[in-house]
Parts: C-alpha cells; sequence; structure tokens
C-alpha cells in the first residue's frame, strides 16, 4: 500500500511539473520585408604619393684640387723671398675656388621621396535590418543583426490567459462590499 501511494504521489507531481513547464514550438514567420540600417563609419586610412625631386649633384672634388696646385705652381713661381710663401698659399686657395668653380654643380640627380599622411575617409556599413514579418496573420516588426532571408525562425511560447471570475472575487480573497 505504501508503495502504491508513493508512486500515484510521483505520477502526480509529474503531471504537475509538466503541467507548468511552458510548452514551446518552433514556428517559421514569413518575411515580408528587410531593410538594412546603414551608418556612416569614420575610418582612418594612410595615403602615400610619391614625387621626383631633382637635387644637384655632388662635386667630385678634382676641379679644387686641381686648381689648388696649378695655383699653387703659379704662386710659387710669381713670388721671391719672403713673399713667396704668401704667394704660394694665395695661389693654392685661388686655385682650389677657380678649379672648383670650373667644375661647375655635378651632375643633377633625380630621386623619388615619398610623402605620407593619414586622412579619414568615410564607409557606409550595414549595422542592423529592419525586418517586417508575418505570422499567424499578422504583421511584425523586428530589429535583427542580419538578413534572415525569405522566413524567420519564431519561439512561440502559449500563454494561458487567467480564468474569467466575472463578479465573484478570486477563491481566497475577501468578498468586496
Amino acid at each position: 500500500m505504501k508503495n502504491k501511494s508513493i508512486q500515484i504521489g510521483l505520477i502526480t507531481g509529474l503531471m504537475a511539473a509538466c503541467a507548468s513547464t511552458a510548452v514551446q514550438a518552433q514556428e517559421v514567420g514569413k518575411v515580408l520585408s528587410s531593410t538594412p540600417i546603414i551608418q556612416q563609419v569614420a575610418v582612418p586610412r594612410q595615403v602615400c604619393t610619391n614625387q621626383q625631386v631633382v637635387t644637384g649633384g655632388q662635386k667630385s672634388g678634382a676641379g679644387a684640387a686641381m686648381g689648388a696646385i696649378a695655383g699653387g705652381v703659379i704662386g710659387n713661381q710669381v713670388g721671391k723671398g719672403s713673399g713667396n710663401a704668401l704667394a704660394t698659399m694665395a695661389g693654392l686657395f685661388g686655385g682650389a675656388i677657380l678649379g672648383d668653380n670650373i667644375e661647375g654643380g655635378g651632375t643633377p640627380e633625380v630621386r623619388n621621396v615619398q610623402n605620407c599622411s593619414t586622412q579619414t575617409v568615410y564607409e557606409n556599413r550595414t549595422m542592423a535590418y529592419n525586418v517586417v514579418y508575418e505570422f499567424a496573420g499578422k504583421q511584425y516588426t523586428v530589429q535583427m543583426p542580419q538578413d534572415p532571408g525569405p522566413t524567420v525562425r519564431l519561439q512561440v511560447t502559449p500563454v494561458v490567459p487567467p480564468p474569467a471570475y466575472g463578479n465573484v472575487p478570486p477563491p481566497g480573497s475577501a468578498p468586496r462590499y
């Protein structure tokens, strides 16, 4: 007898638990429209340009050296006695300056120079979708992170309405007058 009453209690408890658990059903709604929500987003980008720059070529120094030698020899021949050293020095400096000027500016060089800067570019990005769908003859609107396609999966949980008592107060409540 004791086992039978335990079994009946277990069955009653299981039935009560099942009755109180919400029953959910997987349903599908038909998508009527899916409109992307677009937002402009600032994106920093590095932009680089190449430019050709012409620079004066470097001198070899041969003109100044040859001029200094020639000037020194001429200065040495012109000066006599104690002025000889002074004339040689003047010839060296004068010849170096004259030889450098005769050599010229050297061969011009063309170099590529890269200039970079950061610029802000605005891009349109889809942030979400406004979706209108139909289920059970009614239309609903929802915002979704992705485009759902032709259908949207729905999780439907039935709601049991509370009993209608009318003018009778619910059990356990005090009557109102």
